[in-house]
């Protein structure tokens, strides 16, 4: 079985940095066998790729490449905490999408998460999930993703 770690580096993808908290909080939290993130922004180098809602600023391919990488800092947080090959499952991915009024596609969005999630765990990495479109986000960021894995 290949680890969450040599599967990052078949695909060709490095962990960021751990993001500092933009706010009082830290990047991850365990509780008991599991590990919670707080929201990741696709911040890249410290900075957003892009601002504005999805449907209007934002293509919804575009933001799915943002959920992906805010899915990625998500691990990276995970990773600084515990180890990325302690994690069993992802259990949950929650997406938060900036939306313009009347978009409807945060499913898609959000599944730039997901997908990633399949190619770093395999089948460890199916998740119950939820997409919800908001009026904004922090530092009007597109996509905010939060994380929550089960630990071996």
């Amino acid at each position: 079985m290949t680890s969450p770690t040599a599967r990052l580096a078949q695909l060709g993808v490095e962990l960021p940095p751990v993001a500092p908290p933009k706010g009082v909080y830290v990047p991850a939290k365990r509780v008991g066998a599991q590990v919670w993130t707080s929201g990741q922004l696709p911040l890249v180098g410290g900075e957003l790729p892009a601002t504005g809602l999805v449907g209007a600023d934002v293509s919804v391919d575009d933001a799915a490449a943002y959920a992906r990488i805010a899915a990625l800092n998500a691990l990276a947080a995970i990773d600084a905490l515990v180890g990325l090959d302690a994690v069993a499952s992802v259990a949950k991915i929650v997406g938060f999408v900036a939306s313009a009024p009347g978009f409807g596609g945060q499913p898609q969005v959000v599944n730039g998460a997901s997908e990633l999630m399949g190619q770093v765990f395999g089948p460890a990495g199916e998740h119950a999930r939820s997409a919800i479109g908001v009026a904004a986000l922090p530092l009007n960021a597109p996509v905010e993703v939060e994380v929550v894995v089960d630990l071996a």
